[in-house]
C-alpha cells in the first residue's frame, strides 16, 4: 500500500503581510516548500529553454554579460507593450505551472505548503487543497513594506492596486491568520495552525 500523497495547502497574503515569515515557520516543521516566486526564477536560469527562447525573440540585450537574464530589462521591454507581455506569459506561465507540479510531488512531509503572492489573482488557489491568507491592516502592510524594501510610497500602492484586495483573498480562504502583532505571535499562529494541519486526511475539514 503506498502512503497517501500529501495534501497541499495554498499559503498567500498581500505584500507586507508577513506570508514569507509564514512560511519559513512551516519550514522550520519540516514542512515541503513551493514558492512560485522561485519557480520563476528557476524556469529562466541560464541552460533552460525559456532563456534561449526570450534571447531569440527579444535579444541580447536581455542578458547579463555572464549570460543570465537581465530581469529589468525584460521587464521594461514587456512593460511598455501588453503583446509583448501576453507573449512572455504564455511562454512562461505553462513551465511555472510545471515545475510547481513537479516540485509538490517531491513532497514526503505531511502535508507541502505552496506559497505565492498572486495564488488568488492567477487562479494558482486551485492547485490547492485548503487555502491559508495571511492578513494583516492595509496601513501596516504600507509600513512593513516601506520599512523592508527601498520601495517608495507610490511603488507600495501601485503594488497593492495590483494584487487582490483583502476581500477576494479572504473569501477564498480556509484559514485566515491575522497578523498585526510581533513575529513571537505569528510564530505560535504558525505552530497552532500546523498542528492542527496534522490532523486533517487530505486537507480538507
Amino acid at each position: 500500500m503506498t502512503a497517501a500523497k500529501p495534501w497541499v495547502l495554498g499559503l498567500t497574503g498581500g505584500i507586507g503581510s508577513g506570508k514569507s515569515a509564514a512560511a519559513e515557520r512551516f519550514a522550520a516543521h519540516g514542512i515541503h516548500m513551493v514558492d512560485a516566486d522561485q519557480a520563476a526564477r528557476w524556469v529562466v536560469e541560464p541552460g533552460r529553454p525559456a532563456l534561449k527562447q526570450l534571447a531569440e525573440h527579444f535579444g541580447s540585450e536581455i542578458l547579463q554579460a555572464d549570460g543570465s537574464l537581465d530581469r529589468g530589462a525584460l521587464r521594461k521591454k514587456i512593460f511598455e507593450d501588453p503583446e509583448q507581455r501576453r507573449w512572455v506569459e504564455a511562454l512562461l506561465h505553462p513551465l511555472i505551472a510545471q515545475e510547481i507540479t513537479d516540485n509538490l510531488a517531491k513532497a514526503t512531509s505531511p502535508y507541502a505548503v505552496f506559497v505565492s503572492p498572486l495564488m488568488v489573482e492567477s487562479g494558482q488557489y486551485k492547485r490547492t487543497d485548503r487555502l491559508l491568507v495571511i492578513d494583516a491592516p492595509v496601513e501596516l502592510q504600507r509600513a512593513r513594506t516601506l520599512a523592508r524594501d527601498t520601495t517608495t510610497a507610490e511603488q507600495v500602492e501601485a503594488i497593492l492596486k495590483a494584487q487582490a484586495t483583502r476581500e477576494q483573498r479572504l473569501a477564498l480562504a480556509n484559514d485566515v491568520l491575522l497578523n498585526d502583532r510581533d513575529l513571537a505571535w505569528l510564530h505560535a499562529e504558525v505552530d497552532r495552525l500546523h498542528h492542527f494541519y496534522l490532523t486533517l486526511p487530505g486537507g480538507h475539514s
